[in-house]
């Protein structure tokens, strides 16, 4: 026997109102499923606007989601569904790089391929990464992610939004190493000090290499890399590597315009600027304690996981023939 709408809501502990529509429907449908064709219907993201988007982007791959969803009169969102869902698609920032030639790509696939070999079953671990990088007293901001939360342009603009520029602003140049478990003590070269092999030498290996890598290492082994810069090169730096530093990588090993290469280059020089130079310094002084604060909270975690990213950024790179690569 049927029971009333008023007793089945008593029972189930809802509304009538959600009793009453569910009773008709079973009658009109035999199911409690709903009508054929119900529920939203779909626009933004419909098969028009998916062909027409397909069309725009092979047309102008740089076009943005603003100017897609305006197109179409869609919000940002569902064009980036349409793009990243229906279509596949993934966006890339463009990037300035350095520009390779055929002979380069092949001197990094070449040498790629000696360092994998050279350093398999995690011997780049007792590798001491070296490099030297300028900073000025000018703050430093990501055009793509850096936001200021503020209520109007004004309040914006006091809480940090405006980041001036000074065609004469003072700099320092910067020499640091890593290796897997370590980092070296940082070294600063005033602006008017050109970084001449006799400098290099003096401040940088002899002062203050050598005498880290032998407290850090002891009689452990270790591999010392620095890049291709005229200084390192110089006949005078290497022969003394080789003298003083046994299995070094030397100017003939290291490939050549590769910073995407170095730990360094590729991690590290970018987490000490967005750490020490958010904000911008009044004077060289400054800018030193930034630095040196900065560097000394990297952690070990973090220096581990960069140097183990070297390994992966040799295959990518013979994967792309020499070319650039992305991780």
């Amino acid at each position: 026997m049927g029971r009333c709408s008023k007793t089945i809501a008593e029972t189930l502990s809802v509304s009538r109102r959600t009793v009453d529509p569910t009773i008709k429907r079973f009658k009109e449908l035999g199911t409690l499923e709903n009508h054929p064709g119900r529920g939203r219907e779909t626009t933004a993201t419909s098969t028009r606007n998916v062909k027409v988007v397909r069309d725009m982007v092979r047309r102008n791959p740089k076009r943005s989601m603003r100017k897609i969803a305006k197109k179409l009169g869609i919000s940002h969102t569902s064009a980036r569904r349409i793009v990243k869902e229906k279509l596949g698609l993934t966006p890339y920032r463009c990037r300035k790089v350095h520009l390779l030639t055929a002979s380069m790509k092949k001197n990094r696939v070449q040498k790629c391929k000696m360092l994998l070999q050279r350093f398999a079953s995690a011997r780049h671990r007792d590798i001491v990464f070296s490099d030297e990088k300028q900073f000025t007293l000018e703050s430093t901001f990501n055009r793509q992610n850096d936001r200021v939360l503020c209520s109007t342009a004004e309040e914006a603009n006091e809480s940090g939004r405006i980041h001036g520029r000074s065609g004469h602003a003072e700099k320092i140049m910067v020499w640091a190493a890593i290796t897997y478990d370590a980092k070296s003590p940082l070294v600063f070269i005033d602006s008017d000090v050109k970084i001449n092999t006799g400098v290099y030498l003096e401040s940088v290996l002899k002062n203050t290499l050598l005498p880290w890598t032998q407290c850090h290492f002891g009689s452990r082994p270790f591999v010392s890399q620095q890049d291709s810069a005229p200084a390192h090169r110089a006949k005078v730096t290497q022969q003394w590597c080789r003298d003083t530093l046994p299995g070094f990588i030397s100017a003939q090993e290291w490939p050549s315009n590769s910073p995407d290469l170095n730990p360094m280059d590729y991690s590290v020089w970018s987490l000490l600027e967005s750490k020490a130079c958010s904000m911008r310094h009044h004077s060289i002084d400054s800018l030193k304690g930034g630095l040196l604060r900065a560097w000394e909270e990297i952690p070990l975690e973090y220096l581990r996981a960069t140097v183990d990213d070297f390994p992966s950024r040799l295959r990518a790179c013979v994967r792309a023939r020499g070319g650039i690569f992305e991780i």
